[in-house]
Order: C-alpha cells, then structure tokens, then sequence
C-alpha cells in the first residue's frame, strides 16, 4: 500500500519540477518575463498548499483512500488542460488545477505511516517514500527534456496526465484501510476546522511553519524552476545538457532522505539542533551558487543541496512528535501547506527578484539565489530563536 501511494508521490514530484525543463520553451512560446515564469510555477504550490487543511480535514474525517481517490483525478485534469492550453491564463488555471489534485499525494503518506509503524521507524520509511517518490524528478531530467526537445512540452504534459491516471488505478487497487483506521467518531466539517485552531495557538508552531515554508522551497525553486535557466543562461548549456545536470541532481537527492532518516537515532532536543546546523549550511551553498559563476562549483554545488535537502525529513519527524496523535492528520496538513504556501511565494519572490535585477543590468541569477539563501538565514534564525515543543510525549 506505501509503494502504491508513492505512485501518486512520484507523480506530484513530476509535476511540480517540470518548470526547470519547460522554462525555455514556454518563455518562447507564450513571451514570458521571468516574473510570469514564477508565477507558472508558483500556481501549482500554491494550490497545493492552500489545499492541505481541507486535504487533513479529509485524511481525519474519510481516511487516506477515500482522500486521494478523489483528489488525484482533478490533476489528470489539470494535465490535460496544461496540454491543449491557448494563452498563459489557461496555463497557469491547468497548474491551479494540477495543484489542487496533488495537494493530498505526500500528506496521505505520512499519515498513513504515522498511523500504521512505530514512532522510532517515522523518520526512516518517511525517507525511503521521500527516496521513492523523487523518481518523479528523475522523470523531469534527461527524459523531459529528451521529450519536449524531440516533440514539443505540450506532449510532456499529455505523458505525464497518462501517468498520473495508471498511478490512480494502482491506488484504488492496491490501498484498503482498515476500518479501524478511520475515526469511528465523526466530526462535522466546522467543528474538524475548529480544531486547527488547537494547533496555532500551540506556541511552538510558529517556529515549525516559518521553517518549513523556507526549506524545501529552496530546494525546489532551484530544482523545478532556476536550474535549467542557470545552466542555459549562465554557462550556455543546452536543453538535454541542462536536463542532464537536473537529472544528476535528483538521483543524488534521492539518497539524501532516507540517509538523513537512518540518521534520526537522538531526541527531540538533539535533531532541532541538527535542523539549525543544516540549514546554515544549505543557506551557505545556495550564497556560493549566486557569486561563483563557475559551471562546475555550480553543479557541484547543487549535487550538495540535493543530498543536504534530505534533512527535511527531520522536520517532519519533529512535526510528528510535536502534537497528540489525535492531530496528526492535521499537524502534518499545516505543516506541508507552509512548505508548499513556501514555494509558491519564494518562486513568485524569485521571479520578482529577476526582474528587478534585470531591470538594474545586474545577474538576475545572482539575485534569485542571494534571495533564496537570505530567506534560508532568516526561517533558520526563527526557528532556532522562538519557542520548541515542550518536553516530554505529546503522543497518546
């Protein structure tokens, strides 16, 4: 059931890093500024981010199958619309709509961990789903760019809608909770959003989100947006030569979470300090990548990000044992709406950064990887700065 509900990780992966290939040819196509390239991007994160708290809502109240069955079917949808898309609106509505059905991909898998192994093995098989549903990367890398070399990046959303509707099917086969996984005790929709307010006012929240929505959206607005620029614009690589770098990035992320995840053998207490030490030094390489225009300091630089992004998976495992397991749904459901709320922004505030920069003759590249590593300074100081979790299990 976990591999089957990878299918639909794997999948999200896919479509929200197809920006770092179609970036070229969309900007040819539709005449894009890199301010409307953000926002393309941006449209499915933030979609899928506004989404989370109904998706929790969902998980708590109908379980995990129910959820995602009838979700996923609006981003095949969202694909195809993607695909036979006349006008930049159209566009952005098809990635809205690709957002929209993904939203419960990641959320019900790490429910459906939480609800069905042992807390000591959260961080370790959230790494290998994390590992699992990277595959969907790899897909975006040579392959893509193969494809929309080849064809055109109309077809590689049609491969993708043809993809996504078989790792539907694999769900609805293979995934059948228990009944006892689901709470026998209903609540009805107000009363279930009532409770999320149980979680804001949890002092240690504040620091959880402002993280979270710093973290992954660095990694994933270099990954699904910046990089096939960079490797084009800066160091004049091709579209197959920068697929290539994209897909070196993603096979290298794919160790980082479930090696982070083995690592996760100390307290609560120890793993925060992990996360801060972490994130300075992911702070540190997006800051080298920006002022060391050298293509091979850059690739090596993101083949570090890939493995160093891994430690997310420690933030995750925070989040699990931060709140009572009658919130777990929930939790996690905050917590993914801040990472992906994250990327959305970060890729609309990197997309404003190129600009400005342009505008100024300055390296819009520089700028968008100054912003990134300066929004990573400023979510790890709060995170280390406002209150943690207090002591003690929180689990019952």
């Amino acid at each position: 059931m976990v591999l089957a509900l990878c299918a639909g990780v794997a999948l999200s992966q896919a479509f929200r890093t197809v920006g770092a290939i179609m970036a070229s040819p969309l900007q040819a196509d539709f005449k894009l500024s890199a301010q409307a390239l953000g926002i393309f991007s941006g449209a499915f994160h933030f979609a899928f981010g506004a989404m989370q708290l109904f998706m929790g809502i969902g998980i708590d109240l109908h379980g995990v199958r129910r959820t995602v069955l009838v979700a996923f079917p609006i981003a095949i949808a969202g694909a195809l619309l993607s695909a036979v898309s006349s006008s930049y609106l159209v566009l952005v509505a098809g990635q809205a709509l690709i957002g929209v059905g993904c939203a419960p991909a990641f959320l019900v898998c790490t429910v459906f961990i939480a609800r069905h192994f042992p807390a000591a093995r959260f961080a370790t098989v959230s790494g290998m789903v994390l590992a699992i549903g990277g595959l969907g990367m790899l897909a975006t890398g040579t392959p893509l760019a193969w494809l929309v070399q080849a064809y055109s990046w109309r077809a590689g959303f049609l491969v993708l809608a043809v993809a996504a509707a078989l790792a539907w099917l694999a769900i609805w086969h293979w995934v059948h909770e228990p009944a006892s996984a689901v709470p026998q005790v209903k609540e009805s929709i107000p009363e279930a959003i009532r409770q999320f307010g149980a979680l804001f006012a949890m002092p240690h929240t504040l620091g959880i989100i402002v993280l979270g929505a710093v973290t992954y959206a660095a990694f994933i607005s270099l990954r699904g947006l910046w990089l096939g620029p960079l490797m084009m614009q800066r160091h004049g690589y091709s579209l197959v030569q920068s697929g290539n770098v994209a897909l070196v990035v993603s096979v290298i992320s794919l160790f980082g979470a479930p090696l982070f995840g083995k690592l996760d053998r100390d307290g609560a207490a120890a793993r925060r300090r992990w996360i801060v030490a972490c994130g300075f030094v992911y702070a540190a390489l997006f800051a080298l990548i920006a002022f060391l225009h050298s293509a091979w300091l850059d690739i090596g630089g993101m083949v570090l990000i890939g493995v160093l992004s891994g430690f997310i998976v420690w933030q995750y495992a925070d989040v699990r044992g931060a709140y009572p397991a009658a919130l777990t749904g929930r939790a996690m459901a905050v917590f993914t709406m801040a990472m992906f709320l994250g990327v959305a922004f970060m890729q609309w505030g990197t997309g404003v950064a190129a600009s400005v920069a342009s505008a100024h003759g300055t390296d819009p590249l520089t700028a968008v990887l100054a912003t990134i590593a300066a929004l990573l300074v400023l979510g790890i100081v709060a995170f280390a700065w406002l209150p943690a979790p207090k002591a003690g299990p929180l689990r019952s």
